[in-house]
C-alpha cells in the first residue's frame, strides 16, 4: 500500500512538473564573446539539478575511495577480535570439557588481542594449573595482572581460589585481603574467605564469615550451625585455661546458637574442665525443659558440682517421671547419687541403665561403686564388661 501511494504522488509531481514547463516561457541567456547561447529556463534548471547530483555522487566517490584503507584496517581489527573472541569461547569450552592442553592454546591465542588479553592470560593461567604446570601458571598471572588492569579482581579470586585447592592458605589470605582492601566484600570472596579462615584456624573470622553468610543467605542454616559449633568450641579449647574467659565467650553466643544441642554437648566438658559447670547446668536444664534430648541428659551429671548434685538429683528425678526408659537420665542419676554417697540409690539406677543398654560409663560406675563398698570380685566383673563393651567398638 505504500508503494502505491509513492507511486501515485510521483505521478503527480510529474503532471504538475510538465504543466508547469508548459506555461514557462522564459530562457536563458549566456554571453561569453564572441558566443552567445541561449537556453529555455526548463532546460537550464534541469541542467542544473543534473550537475548538482552528479557533483554530488562525485564527491560521494571522491570520499569513500579516501575512507577505503581506514575501512580495510578497521575490517581487519574486527576480524581479529572476532578470532579473538572465538578463540576464548574454544578455551573455556576445553577448559570445561577438561582438555587443558587444547584450552591452554586457545588462551594463547586470545591473548593476542588487546580487548581480551586479560581474560585470556587468566583463562591460560587456570588451564596451566590444571595440567599441574606450575611455572607457566605464574607466568600467566603475571600476565593478567600486568596485560589488564580491569580483570584484577577475577585475578585475585582465581589466585585465591587455586591457593586454597593447593592448601596454600597464606597465600590465600593475601589475595583475598588484597580484595577486601579493594572493597570487593562480595558472597564469592566472602566464601573463599570463610574456607581460608577455617584452614588457618583463625575461628574469629569464621565466626563473623558464618553469621554473615547466613544472614544474607548465602549459607543454608544447616552448614552455618555446623560451622558455627566448630568455631565455637575451637575458641573456647583457645581459652580453656582461663575459666573466665570461656564463661565471657559463652555468654556472648547469641542465645539462637546456644540452643544447638550438639554445640553445648560439645562445650559442657570444656565449661566444667575451667570451673563454670553452673553455667553449662543451667543451659542444659532450660534445653531440656524445652525439648527433651537423651544425649544432653548423660552429660548433665557432669555439670552438677559436689554442692549442686542434691539439687540436679531433684532436677533429674522430676524428668524421670515423664522419661522412665532413658538409660541416659538413669546413668546420670546413679552418677550423681554416687556423688552424695546414696550407694543403693546409685546402684539401682545404673543397674536400671544397663538393663536398657548395655554401654561402658554404667560397667564403670558400678565398677567404682564396688570398690567403695569393698566388693572387689565385682568392681572387676564390671571393669571386664567395660573393656569388652570398649573392644567392640
Amino acid at each position: 500500500m505504500r508503494i502505491l501511494f509513492w507511486l501515485i504522488g510521483l505521478f503527480a509531481l510529474a503532471a504538475g512538473l510538465a504543466l508547469v514547463a508548459e506555461v514557462n516561457t522564459g530562457y536563458v541567456l549566456v554571453v561569453s564573446p564572441p558566443y552567445r547561447v541561449q537556453l529555455s529556463l526548463n532546460l537550464f534548471a534541469l541542467m542544473l539539478l543534473v550537475g548538482f547530483v552528479a557533483a554530488y555522487l562525485l564527491l560521494r566517490l571522491i570520499r569513500r575511495t579516501l575512507q577505503l584503507p581506514g575501512q580495510v584496517g578497521r575490517m581487519r581489527r574486527q576480524r581479529r577480535r572476532d578470532k579473538a573472541q572465538g578463540a576464548l569461547r574454544d578455551s573455556v569450552r576445553l577448559y570445561l570439557e577438561g582438555r587443558y592442553a587444547h584450552s591452554l592454546k586457545e588462551a594463547n591465542k586470545a591473548s593476542k588481542e588487546d580487548e581480551s588479553r586479560g581474560l585470556a592470560a587468566i583463562m591460560a593461567g587456570r588451564a596451566a594449573y590444571a595440567m599441574r604446570d606450575e611455572l607457566r601458571y605464574r607466568e600467566w598471572m603475571a600476565k593478567a595482572a600486568e596485560l589488564d588492569p580491569e580483570v584484577r579482581t577475577a585475578r585475585l579470586m582465581t589466585e585465591a581460589d587455586l591457593a586454597l585447592d593447593a592448601r596454600r592458605f597464606d597465600e590465600a589470605a593475601s589475595r583475598l585481603e588484597d580484595l577486601r582492601q579493594g572493597g570487593e566484600r562480595h558472597v564469592a570472596a566472602q566464601r573463599l574467605a570463610l574456607r581460608s579462615a577455617q584452614a588457618l584456624g583463625h575461628w574469629e573470622e569464621v565466626v563473623r564469615l558464618a553469621r554473615q553468610l547466613a544472614k544474607h543467605k548465602a549459607m543454608s542454616p544447616e552448614a552455618a550451625a555446623v560451622t558455627l559449633r566448630r568455631a565455637h568450641i575451637e575458641n573456647m579449647k583457645s581459652r580453656s585455661d582461663d575459666g573466665a574467659a570461656i564463661a565471657d565467650y559463652w555468654k556472648q553466643i547469641p542465645p539462637t546458637e546456644q540452643r544447638d544441642r550438639l554445640l553445648v554437648e560439645k562445650a559442657v566438658p570444656l565449661l566444667v574442665a575451667s570451673g563454670e559447670g553452673a553455667i553449662a547446668r543451667r543451659t542444659i536444664e532450660e534445653l531440656l525443659d524445652q525439648e527433651w534430648e537423651p544425649a544432653l541428659a548423660a552429660v548433665y551429671a557432669d555439670c552438677c558440682a559436689d554442692d549442686q548434685a542434691t539439687a540436679g538429683i531433684a532436677r533429674a528425678e522430676g524428668w524421670l517421671r515423664k522419661y522412665p526408659k532413658d538409660d541416659g537420665l538413669l546413668l546420670t542419676l546413679g552418677r550423681l547419687c554416687l556423688q552424695v554417697q546414696l550407694w543403693g540409690k546409685a546402684q539401682s539406677y545404673l543397674e536400671a541403665s544397663l538393663a536398657i543398654r548395655k554401654n561402658v560409663a554404667a560397667h564403670l560406675a558400678l565398677a567404682r561403686l564396688a570398690e567403695r563398698l569393698e566388693r572387689p570380685a565385682d568392681a572387676q566383673k564390671h571393669y571386664r564388661a567395660a573393656a569388652e563393651l570398649s573392644g567392640g567398638k
